[in-house]
């Protein structure tokens, strides 16, 4: 499974909680919101079909950051920040994704 795959996943067994991933994908950079299992990319455009990934299998994730959701760009409530992949990988896994 994908890395953005896994973290939709990961977001519709934690609904409470939203995922700001900042990442590589083909050369550039790139900030993507995932939150009850969907995402959005916060700099380019967002196919309109759910099932396209915004995060694809070669996409670079620099960091993740945890917050609390719903999103509020003006007040983010952040719970961990700077996560890198590596981190992330203990709570999928706790997760079963």
């Amino acid at each position: 499974m994908s890395p953005g795959l896994r973290l939709e996943q990961y977001t519709l067994n934690r609904p409470e909680l939203v995922l700001l991933v900042r990442a590589v994908i083909d050369g550039e950079e790139d900030e993507v919101l995932i939150y009850r299992g969907f995402s959005s990319s916060l700099v380019h455009p967002t196919a309109a079909d759910p099932e396209v990934p915004v995060l694809p299998e070669n996409a670079e994730i620099q960091a993740i950051d945890i917050m609390a959701g719903p999103y509020n760009p003006t007040a983010p409530q952040y719970l961990q920040r700077g996560l890198s992949w590596a981190d992330m990988l203990p709570l999928l896994e706790d997760m079963g994704v």
